[in-house]
């Protein structure tokens, strides 16, 4: 125990004043880098602006958050960690917590949860005790330390007992965004949590089993392990939408880290104004990898072989390089098949050099600047533009879109002549000036681009419900990372496009990911077990062969299925929602999209104030209005379902459907009532539904 606490004899007082010292460091430590005087150390404005920009984000970092404990855990070693110990002396003590807190002379406070010496309090067991004599962990109520629990690890004989406050932990109210699970991380979570930076993981995780939370704490490990180089590459986030992402954007400024981007894959290839909308078939053929091929073909239909020689006037010389030189350089660039743009820039360097080999044999001596000269000549450019023109990948996808012809000629023998039809943009109403470009339209865009310039890779992406992306969208996201890493999250189960992935296998092929490793979650910590086993009769219809989640949780929850007459259904949705209400927590009230606006009403009438998903709730509104394509990935205490079997219908096919019902079943922490007029789907009409 550290010297300054060692006066206090009570284990919870003594604790106490152990945060409280704790507590007081950090702000000596936040004091210290506000007071930082820069103005004499850097060399110019630019480096003082960055300079002064790092410690502002050091500042905010180091913010004491009254309701977030300091640390909770404590590791009593057996011997100094990393050093020989003496015979008969005592190990050393750690305090485990979301960030670094030293003293005044430097010595340790709180230990960061990445650090190599905390990762026994999430690895260590009695059967493999890493060299821990104790764990410790600590109960918290409104940022107040309250509880403690001891785990001796070195009795083997007494066997493993559940920890009370890490099941408490589990199992605590979710009020407001998604937070972080430092406090609970299971050892088949920390193994990818801590998975090295240099290959990429794959999570199949089923729902409750916390995978975006371990992708999220991935990114965070990551960042400390190896700062300096994400620092120069870069990191980010990808969610289905930006409800999700205001969800979870919460969670690493809490765990420090403030300067990992967050994006939508809408976002990533917003090169385009999105204003139109594509059927199921359309969107499900331009996402197919086979569009990749399609696109190729048609960035490089313009390259044409010379027909005439380049004369480069030099002084009073003329150098000639005749047609069937300059076309033996165009095949071999295609050959090379590198990208457009490069292949265009190095054309006129491959000219020039032709032309100073002929200066070299005429007895000239020409040096590098010569070379760029003679690339830049008007004879050299004007027979560069006319072989190897430069290509606008939006209007070169507008017209693959647009023209017949065109699509027909680049996608002869890659899309039959019926697929081809569907993929063209139907012609425009009467008085509209063009059709409009779709989500998937966008996509192409950014394929096309990445074969006229390359795109910039990041040093590490995790994309979260990745089950859901099209080959063409995977192959978007692998762009960014293809001399990085990534962490690819997702459920096969809850796949609800219709070009949802088949396998994990096919969907990393597309990323450009083939050789990554897929671990599966299949122990759930957010779903109550009752929920969970519920849900779980649809797997054999929508992920056969997918493994069934297990919940931990003690709990069973509170979950209900009620039917009632057709025209009473409003009636109980409105009352479950006040009933629900009535506990502690955060209600989503989850329903298909066609019956949000009647919900929304009916609830507004009630005196019921609801929130729209990404939203935050507060003690005012606590109940969140759902619709059913928005619910994947969020989570509530609560749950009133409506109507399962319209969230079916509401899709394009009963398996998708099914899928989407899966997944609304499924967002519940504590309790959920799945309320139903309409008979409920074949699998859910068991007998034994409670």
């Amino acid at each position: 125990m550290p010297a300054h606490v060692t006066n206090v004899t009570d284990p919870l007082d003594r604790e106490r004043a152990h945060l409280a010292s704790s507590r007081a460091a950090l702000r000596a430590m936040r004091a210290d880098a506000e007071s930082l005087d820069i103005k004499d150390v850097t060399a110019n404005w630019v480096n003082a602006v960055i300079l002064q920009r790092q410690i502002e984000e050091r500042i905010t970092a180091l913010a004491d958050l009254a309701h977030t404990p300091l640390f909770f855990g404590r590791l009593d070693y057996l011997h100094a960690p990393g050093a020989e110990q003496a015979e008969g002396a005592e190990g050393e003590q750690f305090y485990i917590g979301r960030r670094h807190v030293h003293d005044a002379v430097g010595d340790p406070m709180v230990i960061d949860w990445r650090a190599p010496v905390s990762q026994p309090f999430y690895r260590a067991s009695k059967k493999e005790p890493m060299d821990v004599r104790l764990r410790r962990r600590f109960g918290y109520t409104g940022g107040e330390l309250t509880a403690y629990e001891d785990e001796d690890l070195t009795d083997a004989a007494a066997g493993d007992r559940a920890s009370r406050l890490l099941q408490s932990e589990i199992e605590r109210p979710r009020v407001g965004p998604m937070r972080d699970i430092v406090a609970t991380i299971q050892p088949e979570q920390d193994e990818i949590v801590r998975a090295g930076i240099g290959g990429t993981v794959c999570v199949q995780g089923a729902p409750g089993t916390g995978k975006t939370a371990v992708g999220l704490h991935r990114v965070a490990y990551l960042l400390y392990a190896h700062r300096e180089r994400l620092a120069r590459t870069g990191t980010l986030v990808i969610g289905p939408n930006r409800s999700f992402l205001h969800y979870i954007e919460q969670v690493l400024p809490a765990l420090g880290e403030l300067n990992v981007a967050q994006a939508t894959v809408d976002d990533l290839v917003a090169h385009v104004e999105v204003r139109g909308t594509d059927s199921a078939a359309a969107a499900r053929l331009k996402g197919d990898a086979r569009m990749a091929e399609v696109l190729r073909r048609a960035v490089r239909a313009g390259v044409t072989m010379p027909v005439e020689p380049v004369i480069v006037a030099r002084g009073s010389r003329r150098w000639r390089v005749p047609a069937y030189e300059i076309e033996e350089m165009v095949r071999e660039l295609l050959a090379r098949d590198i990208r457009y743009g490069a292949a265009r820039e190095a054309l006129p360097q491959r000219i020039a050099h032709a032309v100073l080999v002929r200066m070299e044999e005429a007895g000239e001596a020409p040096d590098d600047r010569v070379q760029d000269a003679v690339a830049r000549n008007a004879a050299v450019k004007a027979a560069v533009k006319t072989i190897w023109p430069a290509v606008d990948p939006a209007k070169l996808v507008l017209r693959l879109l647009s023209d017949a012809e065109f699509l027909a000629e680049h996608a002869d023998g890659v899309l039959e002549e019926d697929e081809q039809r569907e993929v063209l943009w139907a012609r425009p109403a009467r008085g509209v000036k063009s059709a409009a470009w779709s989500a998937a339209d966008a996509v192409l865009v950014d394929e096309a681009m990445d074969l006229v310039a390359r795109t910039p890779s990041l040093g590490h992406v995790v994309l979260d419900e990745a089950q859901d992306l099209s080959p063409m969208q995977y192959r978007a996201v692998g762009r960014r990372c293809t001399t990085g890493s990534a962490t690819i999250l997702g459920d096969l189960a809850q796949g609800t496009t219709p070009w949802a992935t088949a396998s994990w296998e096919q969907a990393l092929a597309h990323l450009g990911k083939p050789d990554a490793a897929v671990e599966e979650l299949t122990q759930g910590f957010r779903v109550p077990r009752e929920v969970i086993a519920y849900a779980s009769r649809l797997l054999p219809a929508i992920a056969p062969g997918l493994a069934e989640a297990t919940s931990v949780r003690e709990a069973a929850g509170d979950f209900a299925v009620r039917e009632v007459a057709a025209g009473e259904l409003d009636a109980a949705v409105v009352a479950a929602c006040r009933e629900a209400l009535g506990r502690e927590g955060s209600i989503g009230l989850i329903a298909a999209d066609d019956r949000i606006a009647v919900l929304g009403g009916l609830l507004v009438a009630a005196g019921l104030p609801y929130l729209a998903p990404g939203e935050e709730s507060s003690a005012e509104a606590r109940l969140t209005l759902v619709p059913a394509s928005l619910a994947k990935g969020l989570e509530y205490d609560y749950v009133v379902l409506d109507e399962p079997a319209a969230v079916v219908a509401g899709e394009p096919d009963e398996r998708t459907g099914l899928r989407r019902l899966y997944v609304a079943l499924t967002r519940a922490v504590s309790g959920l009532t799945v309320l139903h007029a309409e008979p409920l789907p074949e699998r859910l009409a068991a007998s034994d539904t409670p």
